[in-house]
């Protein structure tokens, strides 16, 4: 090999051999380049890869490549990388603005590891992480390591971006260590002992479309079934089955509505029961042979209520043996390799040798498979709890070969990848399980909450900073004793009330908490319609349901710290724990008010006394709502009311399916675009024929209108006709009721001004 390097273009890029190392520079798309250095030819697998948590089976991008004077380019056409003859690095865009730029050339081999460092311009500003701090949702400034820790680092993300236009992902399960400019200003880095370099830089510019290629690269949300939209309720933990079905049927009773009902962990008849020998209870839920599966059983009573049970799981199986099981039937090799006669059995080098004897895990079992007889029972999802997930396990050898500074920050990905693989390939249907603990690619498969640490600001720093590095689906267990807790709880992408030994049932706040819990809840269920068409957007392009400020308006530097407000969808500016609010630049109507506010400006509204804190709707938007059930599925979804707030022009998706199973993946769905235009004295809105269907898609629905924030109108039509209208002076909104109208035609109101 001779000292310079040589550079051959490959399907997807360019390789370039050095005399110590090579470099690989691959496009999985335009917008998305990945980094490799490596000593010798052979780079070394990525396991994020191997286990399918990042895609890997892009098609051919057009790619340019020159070489000349040693220095090496390579082009798409959105990213041009440059590689020089001493191995440094320059990513720019395509009209040439630096996007990267290597302070130094990085290190090729593990052993010291890998260590990255850039150029660090003076305005250059960082987000993203996930949960990793939640003191701070902008990291410049700031060094600190990625590692899962109980607590204080439930789902750190090797995932950043910045708002000049760059992300850059990790593509490591090790511990890494991040420096955005705190040891120098001159340079941000990222290092981790025991890797070699292999990152992404993911391409904007906007944060939109940083996140579409971040979750086209590491997955899309999962689309939860919609009665996960609704209230969820995890019952007080010394339970047993008559008291649950005391709890379910006084939800009833109470006209509140509930959708998911969980047990905690005595549910089992061993407590924190981590073998796969688990079962019910039989003194708290005792279910006979003869019964199960059965039709009597508390189970099956609380289904016929419209409750969706779910169970508290703790979990230290090795998963390994499954994913190795799953890569040898991709590769077609047959069975198992890693499969192990003498089950449960490791030799760990660590130990000089010893034999660590494992109780729990059956290698030639999956371990999805010890559940199949609960969800028979009537299981529709699983809490997988931090226990033991969250703890490390140094002196463990995984079944894949794996130390724990290897699997430690992957095991929770992989417990989530098996659960959700796991249920769909068994029933067939969509379930939401969730978990505290996660690494990059966790939104594809579950939702997650904040752990056992309460519904107040350190969670939603936590759903802020997870919103910011693609994961939106977020929840904690919610404050439901104090009026912001209740309306930071409801407006999250699912609301959960844990009752533990708290007694937080909602029948039990009294006087003054009672109502408000009651309005929220139902104002929830009410925006189901909403809610689920913002769920599907998460699911089809990455953008979360819950969005941190930076992520709509980043241009504005005032929103790149707000710690206590953020946008839920396009819609609604939600402010929790303050009352005062900053309005990004447009208008924006108070929620409870109607009153109209032009940004950008700070505000302190007069949060009404049964409300528990500020709600903001930005002026442009269209809010539809469905009529109130107790359940998902209790009534037909029959009605739909589209909530108006006039601009100039803008419009909403209407996303419909069947709620339960995949069908819509083969496009059993429907769409309705709604639109609204103001110009010359007239504000029309266009409801245009619905697109697609789906078993159970009604053909007709009851719609009706309300538009805010308009002066008393001179005349309203629909479809050309003249149509009766109230208005109503004190809130300056306008209702139509316009009766039964089929999907499949279009509707148009027009409001002479």
């Amino acid at each position: 090999m001779t000292d310079s390097p040589r550079a051959e273009a490959t399907k997807q890029g360019v390789l370039v051999r050095f005399p110590d190392h090579t470099v690989r520079l691959d496009f999985a798309e335009p917008g998305i380049l990945r980094v490799r250095k490596h000593p010798g030819d052979a780079p070394p697998e990525s396991y994020l890869i191997r286990y399918g948590a990042f895609r890997d089976d892009w098609p051919k991008v057009d790619i340019r490549v020159s070489e000349e004077a040693g220095t090496v380019t390579a082009s798409s056409d959105l990213l041009t990388a440059t590689l020089d003859a001493a191995g440094v690095l320059t990513v720019a865009d395509a009209a040439g603005n630096a996007l990267l730029s290597e302070h130094e050339a990085a290190f090729a081999s593990p052993d010291p590891g890998m260590r990255l460092r850039f150029d660090l311009p003076a305005e250059r500003r960082f987000f993203g992480l996930g949960d990793h701090t939640r003191d701070r949702i902008e990291h410049r400034g700031t060094k600190g390591s990625l590692w899962i820790r109980n607590v204080n680092s439930y789902i750190p993300i090797p995932f950043v971006w910045t708002n000049d236009g760059l992300g850059m992902v990790m593509n490591t399960t090790r511990m890494v260590d991040f420096d955005f400019g705190a040891t120098s200003p001159d340079w941000f880095g990222f290092s981790a002992e025991g890797a070699t370099v292999d990152y992404y830089v993911v391409y904007g510019p906007s944060p939109r479309d940083i996140l579409d290629r971040y979750t086209a690269l590491t997955g899309r949300p999962a689309l939860p079934p919609r009665w996960a939209l609704g209230l969820w309720f995890i019952c007080t933990t010394q339970y047993n089955a008559r008291e649950f079905i005391d709890d379910c049927y006084t939800f009833r009773r109470e006209h509140i509505p509930c959708d998911a009902i969980g047990l905690e962990p005595r549910w089992m008849s061993k407590i924190y029961d981590f073998s796969v020998a688990k079962d019910w209870s039989d003194e708290r839920f005792h279910i006979p042979a003869w019964d199960r599966p059965g039709k009597a059983n508390f189970v099956k009573a609380s289904a016929r209520m419209g409750f969706k049970l779910g169970l508290w799981l703790c979990n230290d199986y090795d998963l390994s043996y499954e994913e190795e099981r799953q890569v040898a039937s991709r590769e077609a090799e047959g069975q198992d390799d890693q499969a192990d006669s003498d089950a449960g059995t490791f030799v760990d080098a660590k130990l000089q040798g010893a034999r660590r004897l494992d109780t729990i895990t059956r290698p030639d079992e999956p371990w999805f498979d010890h559940l199949k007889k609960f969800v028979d029972d009537g299981a529709c999802w699983f809490k997988q709890d931090g226990a033991n997930q969250v703890i490390p396990h140094p002196d463990r050898l995984w079944g894949n070969g794996m130390l724990d500074d290897e699997m430690h920050n992957l095991y929770p990905l992989l417990y989530a990848k098996q659960m959700h693989l796991g249920f769909r390939h068994y029933t067939g249907r969509r379930t939401f399980g969730f978990t505290c603990a996660g690494w990059a690619g966790i939104q594809r498969y579950t939702g997650t909450w904040a752990g056992d640490t309460g519904g107040e600001h350190g969670p939603l720093a936590a759903s802020l900073n997870l919103s910011l590095a693609g994961h939106g689906m977020t929840t904690c267990d919610m404050a439901n004793t104090t009026k912001p807790g209740i309306h930071f709880g409801f407006f999250q992408p699912w609301s959960q009330v844990l009752s533990w030994s708290m007694w937080r049932h909602p029948w039990l706040l009294g006087d003054e908490l009672k109502p408000v819990f009651l309005d929220y809840v139902r104002l929830r269920y009410r925006l189901l319609p909403y809610l689920y068409s913002i769920a599907w957007e998460a699911h089809t392009t990455g953008m979360p349901m819950l969005r941190a400020m930076p992520i709509d308006y980043l241009a504005d530097p005032k929103s790149h710290g707000l710690m206590r407000q953020y946008m839920f969808g396009p819609a609604f500016l939600v402010a929790a724990f303050t009352d005062r609010v900053y309005l990004p630049e447009g208008e924006w109507f108070d929620y409870w008010t109607d009153q109209l506010h032009a940004g950008p400006k700070w505000v302190e509204p007069e949060v009404p006394a049964d409300r528990g804190g500020p709600l903001f709707v930005r002026a442009g938007s269209i809010v539809p709502m469905g009529r109130l059930m107790d359940y998902v599925g209790q009534k037909p979804d029959d009605e739909l009311t589209l909530h108006v707030y006039p601009n100039d022009s803008a419009g909403f998706t209407l996303y419909e399916d069947d709620g339960t199973t995949y069908a819509f993946e083969q496009g059993a769905c429907r769409t309705t675009e709604i639109r609204q235009d103001r110009a010359e004295g007239q504000l029309r809105i266009t409801v245009a024929a619905a697109s697609g269907t789906f078993n159970g898609a009604l053909a007709e629905r009851t719609l009706a209108f309300v538009v805010h924030g308009i002066a008393k109108p001179q005349r309203v039509t629909l479809n050309d006709a003249e149509i009766d209208w109230d208005w109503d002076e004190d809130t300056a909104s306008l209702q139509v009721a316009a009766g039964q109208r089929a999907a499949d035609a279009e509707v148009l109101l027009t409001v002479w001004a």
